[in-house]
């Protein structure tokens, strides 16, 4: 290892180093720390590891560096022979009395600073303030789908389905996008967008009449609230020491739990008192109000810089981390994502069930007001709130840090809650209040740890912030094919609601045993994808949405464009770029599904939810072809 020479009288330690990969075996440079000063250049081999500790001057703190060269084993014997890799690193010097003197002071990872318990408190408004200018929809879903002659705009169930999903397929993209853009942006830019952007389309909607324009503001307003998340997150990490952050972000949790139950009070009796549309101005004042006080109140890191934990967040950078393509393969290619994915996005169609349309539900099973279900129905923040708490503490004491049991233990009693919640919502106000409690706790603690904590759990090396993401793109997919399936199956015969409360119980179900799947895994068990998995499923998915559309009378160019895509996937071997085109026409199928009308009225349902889901996954896997490491 080669350090170059430094001035005399300094202090130093690498900024930059290169590490060398030869093929075929990849190999991985990390740093790590050693008690004692180095005297030379030694270097040991153990299996497929090379120890070579570091010639030249000693870091501030009078101890040395290591330089460990692992190398990956290959299925060839003799491929990837341990031995030593000349690696060179740069020195940053800033001027000192002797090479072991104090390093330049880092902030403090101890005892709290001042302004940090006030920043905890700030961003817990601002990120919880976002939920009254999204969870205030409920309150409104009545008068969408009322009568014009009676105050409503007349839709239909169906209707308002598919504006409450397009908030979570916005909500869902810009969570993808928002993870770079918040690296980027200043937090408090960000923030101020979503915030006031947020609450300006709220007030449009509550202005406005038309569907699809409709359609369009609630979409838009759900990028703007994935605005809010990424950005806190980063104050966070600014301000809170790692011995501290776990703590803090517990109770920023809590802020978003509290705000749901207000939103059900105020924008219930808002739009008891002014029509439905009250319930969209008055959250709209508060968000409004909220994001003032964030400008005034919201410092996005110390006055002394950023928290520092050691010398080790200083050199952060020398660690190796897989690029762009090879983070998307392997996020792409975990199977375990998928499962936890699919679990989340079944989950949030119950979920979704209940906090978009539970007000509804009452009003008609009880035959009371909008303003009394939502009195009734804010104590699902109580549960939700214990539930986010206790189910981490749970997955800790009891299960040694495996998430997956809890996990399906709790949707496992979601779902009994569920099929019990049909018949007693109908006979009992007590019961009903004490079952919405069990429901939230059922929830949310599940919630926290799919969209957090296990991915991050499964995830391979240097890929868990991306891993993060796909989970809650994939979560937030099934939270709106949920929404939709809720509006077509709850208007009809007498029977729709327990009919579709039974749905939502099956999907708690459903996600518990594709959790259980994951009772017993670890990240050492996480493997990857066969190759030929997601072409076959992209082929699988393009026919399938071809032949619904044939079925139900689409347009031929439509179809035709699904064939091509079809073509390109199965000749992805040949040419690399051809998955990536496939995977533009099947995006491009699935926005024209909701543009095109089609020519059957009668299978508009259920069959075009299928070929629509059917054109999302082959976008979806028609990207894996094309990231997959040949």
């Amino acid at each position: 290892m080669r350090t170059g020479g430094r001035p005399a009288g300094t202090n130093c330690w690498p900024t930059r180093c290169r590490c060398p990969m030869p093929s075929p075996c990849p190999r991985t440079c990390r740093l790590s720390s050693s008690g004692s000063r180095a005297r030379g250049s030694t270097g040991s081999s153990v299996g497929s590891r090379t120890t070579m500790r570091s010639r030249g001057p000693t870091w501030p703190n009078g101890s040395s560096r290591l330089l460990e060269v692992i190398s990956s084993s290959s299925s060839r014997p003799g491929d990837c022979n341990a031995r030593p890799i000349e690696t060179s690193c740069d020195l940053t010097c800033l001027p000192g009395p002797q090479m072991t003197s104090p390093a330049p002071p880092l902030s403090s990872s101890g005892a709290a600073r001042s302004g940090e318990n006030r920043t905890i408190w700030v961003i817990w408004l601002v990120y919880g303030a976002f939920y009254f200018c999204r969870t205030n929809i409920s309150a409104a879903v009545p008068g969408l789908s009322e009568s014009t002659d009676r105050g409503g705009l007349g839709f239909s169930t169906e209707q308002v389905g598919w504006i409450l999903a397009s908030l979570k397929i916005a909500y869902g993209v810009g969570q993808l996008v928002n993870g770079q853009l918040s690296e980027r942006v200043a937090p408090r830019i960000l923030l101020s967008i979503g915030m006031f952007c947020s609450a300006l389309l709220n007030i449009t909607f509550g202005l406005s009449t038309g569907f699809y324009f409709l359609l369009f503001v609630w979409a838009a307003n759900g990028y703007c609230q994935s605005l809010g998340w990424t950005p806190c997150v980063r104050v966070v990490g600014n301000w809170i020491p790692l011995s501290r952050r776990g703590w803090a972000l517990g109770v920023i949790g809590t802020g978003y739990q509290i705000t749901l139950g207000l939103t059900y009070l105020i924008a219930s009796e808002s739009a008891d008192r002014f029509g439905w549309r009250g319930a969209m101005f008055v959250p709209s004042a508060l968000l409004g109000i909220s994001g003032v006080v964030m400008l005034l109140t919201l410092r996005e890191s110390p006055a002394g810089g950023r928290i520092r934990e050691s010398l080790d967040d200083a050199s952060h950078e020398l660690i190796e981390r897989p690029g762009v393509r090879e983070t998307l393969y392997l996020t792409f290619y975990n199977p375990t994502l998928w499962l936890l994915g699919l679990s989340l996005g079944l989950l949030n169609a119950c979920r979704y069930g209940f906090l978009d349309w539970g007000l509804k539900h009452l009003m008609e099973v009880q035959q009371t007001t909008i303003g009394k279900a939502g009195l009734k129905y804010c104590v699902i923040a109580v549960g939700a709130a214990a539930g986010s708490f206790l189910a981490g503490i749970a997955t800790d004491r009891l299960f040694g840090g495996r998430r997956a049991p809890v996990i399906a233990i709790l949707l496992t009693i979601l779902g009994l809650a569920t099929l019990l919640y049909e018949s007693v919502s109908r006979t009992s106000t007590t019961g009903t209040v004490l079952l919405l409690v069990v429901i939230g706790f059922c929830i949310y603690g599940p919630q926290v740890l799919l969209v957090g904590t296990a991915p991050v759990d499964l995830a391979h090396r240097g890929t868990a912030a991306a891993a993060a993401g796909f989970v809650n793109f994939i979560g937030y997919m099934g939270a709106a094919t949920g929404d939709v399936v809720t509006g077509i199956y709850s208007s009809g015969s007498e029977d729709s609601w327990q009919v579709t409360i039974y749905i939502w119980a099956s999907w708690a179900f459903a996600a518990a045993l594709t959790t259980g799947v994951l009772w017993n895994t670890t990240a050492r068990q996480v493997g990857l994808l066969p190759s030929w998995l997601p072409k076959m499923i992209a082929m699988v998915s393009l026919l399938t949405a071809a032949g619904v559309l044939q079925l139900a009378g689409g347009p031929v160019w439509l179809t035709a464009g699904i064939g091509l895509a079809l073509v390109l996937v199965a000749l992805s071997g040949v040419e690399r770029i051809l998955p990536l085109a496939a995977a533009g026409l099947a995006l491009a199928g699935l926005i024209g599904l909701f543009i095109v009308p089609l020519g059957s009225e009668d299978l508009s349902g259920w069959l075009i939810v299928v070929s629509r889901v059917s054109l999302g996954l082959a976008t979806l896997t028609a990207l894996m072809v094309f990231v997959e490491k040949r």
